[in-house]
């Protein structure tokens, strides 16, 4: 509601301002014109009397010459309350006409009138020559209706008047009564447009409706407004109340509570709960400055009432400090013959990962304090690097936990989330020492190359603390916010590919790399370890289903083509399963699975040697690639067709790709009268190059060889042996250099039934990494140019 209030039964006269001085030269208003004032935020309705402060010159010395003359004035709202002097064409158009009851100046200088409304009016035009605004207007005279509609609308007003006046603790009761004593419609809406709390272009279209019925409805529709957000908000003032007034309640009841229980002699409740953390944080032994933290904490949480949030997250807190192991450790137990006799248990072959693993546990056994080094097990999938772990903490009598970083990419899930947030939680790391429950446990950290960086920061950032043995005795979780040691924890990571993990971090580890099995390694691991494992798996037992070795060797050579032995697994529990179908429907009690059986259990074989179809025409050469998850043989295809000498490539070939068939191409257009080539052929041809597999992605410099190899034939139209595989970059003067993964891309062509593989000489340095099953099938050849490889896998070398 506004502080304009009704007028009285005699209203005092009008009187000048004190101090006033006369006004000269005044010309005298014409019959029908008002002397106008401009107000800001004020709508003046008739019949109400309200203060108004006048501040301008020109309004002033309106005010004043309208005292003096006892003159009525016209209250107009300016359009923009912020406008300093108001021009007519900013002025509302329809005012009240007022009388001036009194005009008074305060000590401080400023000018206020009261007046009191009269009517409405409009304004027709504004008059010049006067020191104030002044103009003719048209004066309206209130109409006086009483029809069943109109005192309707009365009643409606003064009920819904009267409710929204009880809803407003601080309203006046004169203005009740006031409004039960109106008997005049227009009065009515006019007094309760005037004292709603509305801004000021809606009390101004109020003001300019003239028809009573409509200026009644208008009104009524605001005062609903009015009285519905006045209820809303008695309800939540009341409902905020009655929380308020219910917790006061309760904390005196607790307290009560424990003042009783203290007379009593008792102890339950927070005080038992603070009791049984204080006697936690004596058991943890926790280092000095962790412990002054957590008895700090524990001291506000004897303050704190045990139903407040803060209570809950302060205890929780605590909790996580006295179960970490702060001084739990289990006792190693390094026994080098026993370690020997384990690892060889658990793993066949990975002789030289074997005994790494060997020289680091009788280090840890003769210098038990010093620092531990970070063991990274890199490999393709399925070739043990995981159950590597398990079998060094079995060695050494650790504990083990496995932490899986594939896909993290939130730094808060390495260092933990500050206790601030709702439900924070220590980081994977410190989770993953609690449930060890010992602080010198060996911590596997999984698929660390498939690390993530995000908008929440970069996890593998967080982990160069971690997996620094000058930095881990002192690492702080975010949650936590106090050092806990990691300098005993033997943390030991595994990936496919080290290409995705940072240098810095790659640099803080000791890199191992574990290669595929060969097929003998492979018949080894299922005969000793995979058989029983799935018998176990499929309910089954030697006496009732068995697999001979011919059958486990038909299903590596045609059923899986990898680098380790997941899938072999796989496949050898599918055929168990069949076994315990037939088992379980009571039609055998014994069943043996040979290799004339795979076909019907496994389906058609889904390998077979392509190499002879694939390589018997001209322009087709086996080439030996490196992937993520072990080698593969590669086949690349080149052909010719009448054209200008364009180079076509397809198969989805990476820069570096294009760019080695470029090479090849050229020195093939170098050397072509060495090898016998018209070099026309080339002007009149347009070479195309594919590489099977067009879906993959393909790059590399490693093709090189191959696509020279591919192109020569192509151009002789001599064919390649079918049984020869080969790798190596080339440069254009000929000479073929080293390249990499030579281990996976030997394992790989072994696999594929290549006999003879060409590699360049610098690799030879290589050939020890080569496990000794493998050389010993292989016939190795090596390069130092392109024309080495021609002479030996063309079926007809140009020049012989």
């Amino acid at each position: 509601m506004s502080d304009a209030k009704a007028q009285g039964n005699n209203p005092t006269a009008a009187e000048p301002a004190p101090g006033q001085t006369a006004v000269a030269a005044i010309p005298d208003l014409p019959e029908g014109s008002l002397i106008i004032v401009p107000v800001r935020n004020l709508v003046l309705f008739p019949g109400l009397v309200a203060p108004i402060s006048i501040g301008r010159d020109s309004s002033v010395l309106a005010a004043q010459e309208a005292a003096r003359a006892g003159r009525q004035i016209g209250i107009v709202l300016q359009r923009n309350p912020e406008t300093a002097d108001p021009k007519p064409d900013e002025l509302y158009r329809v005012g009240t006409v007022a009388s001036i009851l009194r005009y008074v100046t305060t000590p401080d200088g400023s000018h206020h009138i009261i007046c009191q409304g009269d009517q409405r009016f409009r304004i027709r035009n504004f008059l010049e020559g006067f020191p104030f605004l002044a103009a003719r207007v048209e004066k309206f005279d209130e109409q006086q209706s009483t029809s069943p509609e109109i005192e309707a609308r009365m009643i409606q007003l003064k009920a819904r008047t009267e409710e929204a006046l009880q809803l407003i603790t601080q309203a006046p009761t004169e203005l009740a009564e006031t409004a039960r004593n109106i008997t005049s419609a227009t009065l009515l809406a006019d007094f309760v447009a005037g004292v709603m709390d509305l801004k000021p272009t809606e009390k101004q279209d109020i003001l300019e409706t003239f028809d009573l019925l409509t200026r009644l409805n208008k009104v009524l529709e605001f005062l609903v407004h009015f009285v519905e957000v006045l209820r809303i908000s008695r309800d939540i003032d009341q409902q905020t109340k009655e929380r308020f007034e219910d917790r006061q309640r309760e904390v005196l009841l607790r307290e009560q509570l424990k003042t009783i229980q203290k007379q009593l002699g008792e102890v339950e409740g927070n005080s038992a709960e603070i009791a049984e953390v204080e006697a936690n944080i004596a058991k943890a032994k926790m280092p000095e400055e962790v412990d002054i933290q957590a008895r700090k904490e524990l001291k506000r949480l004897e303050h704190m009432s045990d139903a407040s949030a803060e209570y809950s997250m302060l205890r929780t807190y605590l909790d996580w400090l006295t179960e970490l192991p702060w001084a739990v450790s289990t006792e190693d137990r390094i026994d080098i013959a026993e370690a020997r006799r384990i690892l060889d248990e658990d793993h066949y072959g990975l002789q030289k990962i074997k005994r790494r693993i060997l020289e680091y546990l009788a280090v840890r056994k003769l210098n038990p304090q010093g620092k531990s080094p970070i063991l990274c097990f890199v490999g393709p999938p399925g070739v043990g690097k995981t159950s590597l772990g398990q079998s060094i903490a079995r060695a050494t009598g650790r504990k083990f936990v496995r932490l899986s970083l594939g896909g993290v990419h939130d730094e808060a899930e390495i260092r933990g989330h500050r206790r601030t947030y709702i439900g924070a939680l220590p980081g994977n790391i410190i989770q993953a020492l609690h449930r060890a429950g010992a602080k010198n446990c060996v911590m596997m950290l999984d698929e660390i190359d498939k690390l993530g960086a995000g908008v929440q920061g970069d996890p593998s950032s967080a982990l160069l603390e971690v997996l620094d043995p000058e930095q881990n005795p002192t690492f702080r979780d975010n949650y936590l916010a106090v050092p806990f040691d990691l300098s005993q924890v033997l943390f030991i990571t595994t990936a496919n590919m080290l290409d995705t993990i940072p240098g810095p971090l790659r640099d803080r580890m000791e890199v191992i790399s574990l290669i595929g099995y060969t097929q003998e390694e492979k018949t080894q691991i299922a005969l000793r370890y995979l058989i029983n494992r799935q018998l176990q798996a499929n309910g089954l037992s030697p006496e009732q289903c068995e697999i001979t070795e011919a059958a486990v060797r038909g299903i590596i050579r045609a059923y899986t083509r990898e680098a380790g032995v997941r899938n072999l697994e796989r496949e050898i529990g599918s055929t168990f399963r069949h076994a315990a179908m037939q088992i379980a429907e009571g039609t055998l009690q014994h069943v043996r699975i040979d290799t004339a059986d795979l076909p019907t259990i496994l389906g058609p074989e889904k390998f077979e040697s392509e190499l002879a179809m694939r390589v018997s025409l001209p322009g087709v050469a086996t080439g030996l690639a490196w992937t993520p998850v072990g080698g593969d043989i590669l086949f690349i295809e080149a052909s010719r067709t009448p054209g200008t000498g364009r180079l076509i490539l397809t198969g989805q070939l990476g820069d570096v790709m294009k760019e080695s068939a470029q090479a090849a191409l050229t020195l093939l257009k170098a050397h072509a009268a060495e090898f016998k080539v018209d070099p026309g052929l080339f002007r009149k041809s347009d070479i195309h190059v594919h590489v099977p597999a067009g879906a993959i992605p393909k790059d590399g410099p490693s093709a090189g060889v191959a696509m020279f190899v591919a192109l020569t034939s192509m151009a002789t139209d001599t064919a390649v042996h079918s049984d020869h595989a080969m790798t190596g970059e080339i440069s254009l003067r000929g000479l073929v250099l080293p390249v990499g993964g030579i281990k996976e891309k030997v394992l790989a062509a072994l696999q594929a039934g290549i006999k003879t593989v060409l590699l360049p000489a610098r690799n030879k340095r290589d050939l020890e990494d080569i496990p000794e099953d493998a050389r010993k099938q292989l016939q190795f050849v090596w390069l130092e140019t392109v024309k080495d490889a021609v002479k030996v896998v063309l079926t007809d070398p140009p020049g012989n």
